[in-house]
């Protein structure tokens, strides 16, 4: 893989380049996905379509026996059957139509439930196998949506699309060959004005999955507008921006609203088609079948019968309509969600990859090079971290440094050859394997909203997990906070840990990290949103906890290096000087620069 192309190549739902509109196979192809799901419960589907059948069956034998009972009425010596018998065989036929209903509607249904339940496992487990490059070009609010609005479109389509299509397709079948039965020509002038029906409706729904989409999109937008501003409310009110987040969103609501209303117009033409369609077959018959019955060429029975069948049609006609809603609606939501299945994620195990256990050699990197997409962020660099050593890694902003830690997390993809792990190519060990020796501290701290215990545990397999996660907590600087919260350890730390101070939300992630004993500890500017009091009583346990650890610390802040055997000053994504931290200030470089910076801003504070 190009890694200087990691950005631009990587897999993004983005519809318009990866699923074009003008193309049919595409459509077809998203739809395809569903497959799978459909053929798993292809036993539930089959007998949904039995009981179809049979309801269709006993509705279709209703306007029969309302012949046979209006022509016993006027011919008594020749009827088959008395009035008073068709009228209870039609009340049994109805009842037994209402319970075959019952169990059709339950099992085609309950398999679009299925079936939605099991799509959204399979998105889950996409997301969580897809890497960083992927997010980054992704609203959260958009990847909800499909989650939500998306998969409510699918889950339409295979149930009450899918069953109304069945029906539609058996209650014609049916109902047309006995209305050819009673008499054909009547039958041919009533189903006339269909195919005109069919080929309007078939123009509109080519527009009306474009409208979809665009509705569809619009609805991924608004939802991620919203998503962020209740996630960014407190800075919202802090710069007094509640209107124009208001207006903003106003617009796009109005969007979204033009959207739908288009969408909407569209679906209008469609139910009058269907019911002038409806209603000139009911004229038809009226006047060509009122002629029939005085001509005497069938009789007043077949003239209701006909009649009752030809108002079957009415409903199967009306929600053919919205069939082809739900399908082009589904479609358009199948697509997007095809997006997400269809994606694949840049860092992957290679096939002959294996497991690791310890780190004795240490990391070493040799020529690594790395790039979002056209910006060169590391350009060449070579270096080797022994294990057991401590390393900070500080520089300009932009120079690479937090790239680096991402890149031995194998959160990034690294071309082979450039960077290994215990003397072996980092490719070529197990991901999760790897994973498991870090403990890493991000440079955007992270909490589930749990409470303090479940988030500091999240990492922890053992069963010691109380005793653990008090540990941590000590090293992290953490238990007097911790002494202070109303429920200690069980506290809740709400959404994003809203409830913690900017340094409470770093120790804690601290804590975490090292929760789990790894021997390895990639630290991410850890120690910035902490005061000068708590780094003091930070650094000294986290200087007992780096004994025997291969630790790489990124910061800003040269007082976070006070335990580091090693710093590595990085500039432009290149090393610019390494060594100790007395040996950099000798040399009066880089490093010893950024050091007087910072004791000047201490002076002046």
């Amino acid at each position: 893989m190009d890694i200087l192309s990691y950005c631009t190549n990587s897999d993004t739902p983005t519809f318009s380049s990866a699923y074009p509109f003008n193309k049919q196979d595409a459509i077809i192809k998203d739809l395809a996905r569903l497959i799978p799901y459909l053929t798993s419960l292809r036993w539930r589907y089959a007998a949904g379509a039995l009981f179809l059948l049979l309801t269709n069956a006993f509705a279709l034998l209703i306007p029969w026996f309302m012949k046979l009972a209006i022509e016993s009425l006027q011919h008594p010596q020749a009827a088959r059957f008395s009035p008073s018998v068709c009228a209870l065989i039609i009340i049994l036929l109805a009842v037994l139509h209402c319970i075959t209903r019952i169990f059709s509607r339950t099992l085609i249904l309950n398999a679009a439930r299925i079936i939605e339940f099991r799509i959204r496992n399979d998105l889950f487990q996409r997301l969580t196998r897809l890497d960083l490059g992927y997010f980054s070009g992704s609203r959260s609010g958009d990847i909800l949506s499909r989650f939500s609005n998306d998969l409510t479109n699918v889950r339409m389509l295979t149930g009450f699309g899918s069953m109304s299509a069945i029906n539609t397709l058996l209650v014609y079948s049916a109902a047309v060959t006995m209305m050819t039965r009673i008499h054909p020509w009547l039958t041919f002038w009533a189903i006339l004005p269909f195919p005109l029906m069919v080929l309007i409706v078939k123009k509109v729904s080519q527009r009306l999955f474009h409208r979809s989409l665009q509705a569809q999109e619009e609805l991924a937008h608004l939802s991620s507008q919203a998503e962020e501003t209740v996630s960014a409310v407190r800075l919202i009110k802090s710069y007094c921006r509640e209107e124009y987040f208001q207006k903003e969103f106003g617009k796009t609501a109005e969007s979204y609203l033009r959207h739908n209303l288009r969408l909407a117009r569209l679906r209008g033409v469609i139910i009058p088609v269907m019911a002038a369609a409806t209603g000139s077959g009911t004229l038809i018959v009226l006047f060509i079948g009122g002629k029939l019955v005085i001509a005497n060429t069938i009789t007043l029975g077949d003239f209701v019968a006909f009649s009752g069948y030809l108002a079957m049609l009415v409903w199967p006609t009306a929600v053919l309509g919205w069939i082809l809603t739900l399908a082009q609606r589904g479609a358009a939501s199948m697509s997007r969600l095809a997006a997400i299945l269809g994606a694949e994620p840049t860092v992957i195990d290679h096939p002959d990859a294996r497991q690791i256990d310890t780190l004795q050699q240490g990391i070493e990197s040799r020529s690594l090079t790395f790039s979002y997409g056209s910006s060169v962020v590391i350009g060449g660099i070579s270096f080797h971290i022994k294990a057991g050593e401590t390393v900070g890694i500080t520089g300009e902003v932009g120079s690479g440094k937090t790239t680096i830690l991402r890149l031995i997390a194998r959160l990034l993809p690294v071309s082979d050859g450039m960077l290994f792990v215990d003397g072996r190519d980092i490719n070529s060990i197990t991901r999760s394997s790897l994973r498991r020796l870090i403990g890493y501290v991000p440079q955007e701290t992270f909490l589930f909203s749990r409470t303090v215990a479940d988030n500091i545990s999240y990492g922890i397999t053992g069963d010691n997990a109380a005793d653990d996660v008090r540990k941590a907590a000590g090293q992290a600087g953490f238990l007097e906070d911790v002494a202070s919260f109303p429920d200690m350890f069980e506290t809740q730390v709400g959404e994003g840990g809203v409830t913690l101070s900017g340094g409470q939300k770093q120790r804690l992630a601290i804590a975490r990290a090292v929760a789990g004993n790894p021997p390895i500890l990639l630290l991410d500017d850890p120690l910035s949103a902490v005061d000068a009091g708590r780094e003091e009583e930070i650094l000294n346990e986290l200087g007992k906890f780096y004994t025997g650890r291969t630790v790489l610390i990124v910061s800003q802040r040269v007082s976070a290096f006070r335990d580091c055997d090693r710093i590595i000053v990085l500039k432009s994504g290149l090393i610019a000087e390494q060594g100790t931290p007395a040996g950099l200030i000798q040399q009066g470089g880089l490093y010893t620069e950024i050091c007087s910076r910072q004791q000047r801003n201490r002076e002046i504070i």
